[in-house]
């Protein structure tokens, strides 16, 4: 048998279906390659079968024997090959050059994200329409929640849960939902052949004594994330987020530590981690544990100055929504998330699309997924086609001599983008490094149009502006 390179290799098992096997049945693998050695563990897929899920991070021939503490499950070896990776698989994303990502290849990976929280708890017919808005939109990354919400503009309840059972009185937090993880999986699936990262939100407080998902104690926590890594980790193109606004859920400093070191435990990949705040609190991305910062604040500006802080790949993945809410975070102007992006950009750190428009049957993006109805979307993916033209591909803040602070990104030796944001400057004036020549387009975020300006551009310069805000300009090394 053969598996790419980050492909999913997977084991599986019949076994004893009596009573809970989720419980009382231990499975585990161990994968070698020469002297590598990886133990994966396994878990209870429903019916009678049991997997362990293997993501192979090498080239070459790999055998695998399991250990289990029931005889049906236990000394089952196998082999396969694993060969070199094609296509668009490149690996998961990792840190790279201390405040930027990459592929696991070295491809660099520019997160484009967008939020849409509880679209895999939604009818299937909207889980279909969702997938076929996120093949045409420019995002690689999605924001969304294992447990459903019940919150502002979602009230329905979902067809199944993560655990057994369909309301608060009922379930069983002993027992998983067959049905939900492998609907969650196809969704996570569909998400790798699209090129999409998937943030997935482990624990949120929406929940409001609808179904006291929000409230299990550690020990159920623990059961939950142990399988929930052991079905999931595998997947390249998982990152995980350990809540969503985390200050609300009234855990602990203690519990966050506790739950997160329950993941990374049982994450043999070092999958891409980090903990959302509330607005009114920040979490102490500096802990070494956490790989990027994944912030809620509207003041792109602030943001930006927590990448000095922190020394680590910033993303603002809730700078307010495009929308029409009666909410001071669902209701900014498409004009005004551009500028954000912008902003964000130029400073080298990273921004997340979320869309809320009012909808007749509340089908809102940001809680359902469907259709896309603002306008970012398109002068997002006009953004990123710039910076994906530039060789280097990475927004490294930059502040030359003599130019203004905050607005600069790039490189002398590559691409270099300056944004005005509301400034409107009637001209510019550069001190390019001596020896080099560059090229100058006048940008307009907006209208997505660029425009040349004539000559080329060396040592002392000066080139007039139009003097309307929103403008940027793009200056290439020739």
């Amino acid at each position: 048998m053969k598996v790419e390179k980050w492909d999913m290799f997977e084991v599986s098992l019949r076994g004893p279906s009596d009573g809970n096997p989720f419980k009382e049945v231990e499975l585990s693998a161990t994968f070698a390659k020469g002297s590598e050695r990886i133990t994966c563990n396994g878990f209870y897929d429903g019916n009678g079968v049991y997997k362990v899920r293997f993501m192979p991070k090498s080239e070459g021939d790999w055998s695998y024997i399991t250990v289990s503490n029931h005889k049906m499950l236990n000394n089952k070896k196998g082999e396969f090959s694993c060969i070199e990776p094609s296509g668009n698989n490149h690996g998961p994303v990792k840190v790279a050059d201390t405040r930027h990502f990459s592929y696991e290849d070295g491809t660099p990976y520019l997160p484009f994200g967008t939020t849409c929280y509880a679209w895999t708890h939604q009818p299937q017919e909207l889980q279909d329409q969702t997938v076929k808005t996120l093949a045409k939109a420019p995002f690689n990354k999605i924001r969304m929640c294992v447990f459903p919400k019940h919150y502002t503009f979602n009230q329905n309840d979902p067809d199944y849960y993560p655990f057994e059972g369909d309301s608060k009185e009922n379930f069983n937090f002993a027992k998983f939902n067959m049905d939900y993880w492998k609907n969650l999986e196809k969704r996570i699936i569909q998400m790798q052949e699209l090129g999409i990262e998937v943030d997935l939100i482990l624990f949120h407080p929406y929940d409001y004594n609808k179904w006291d998902f929000n409230k299990l104690d550690i020990p159920t926590s623990e059961f939950y994330l142990k399988y929930l890594t052991a079905r999931l980790s595998s997947f390249r193109n998982i990152w995980w987020s350990m809540a969503n606004e985390f200050h609300i859920m009234q855990k602990s400093d203690e519990d966050w530590e506790t739950l997160a070191k329950i993941v990374m435990d049982n994450d043999n990949y070092n999958h891409l981690i980090s903990n959302h705040n509330h607005p009114r609190v920040e979490f102490d991305w500096s802990k070494p544990w956490v790989t990027h910062v994944s912030i809620q604040n509207p003041d792109m500006r602030y943001v930006a100055g927590l990448a000095e802080k922190y020394e680590k790949p910033i993303i603002n993945d809730e700078c307010e929504y495009e929308g029409n809410l009666n909410t001071p975070w669902g209701s900014i102007s498409a004009e005004e998330l551009i500028n954000r992006y912008w902003i964000g950009i130029v400073n080298g750190v990273y921004t997340t699309h979320g869309e809320t428009y009012m909808d007749e049957n509340d089908v809102i993006w940001w809680a359902k997924g469907g259709i896309l109805k603002g306008k970012s979307a398109k002068r997002i993916a006009f953004l990123k086609e710039i910076l994906e033209d530039a060789p280097a591909q990475r927004p490294d803040k930059i502040k030359p001599k003599g130019w203004w602070d905050k607005i600069a990104s790039g490189s002398f030796d590559d691409q270099i983008l300056i944004y005005f944001a509301d400034h409107q400057p009637v001209f510019w004036e550069f001190e390019f490094p001596e020896g080099n020549q560059y090229s100058i387009e006048l940008i307009d975020p907006w209208e997505m149009k660029t425009t040349p300006i004539k000559g080329t551009f060396k040592g002392k310069c000066k080139i007039d502006l139009p003097a309307k805000p929103y403008l940027a300009l793009r200056i290439k090394k020739i």
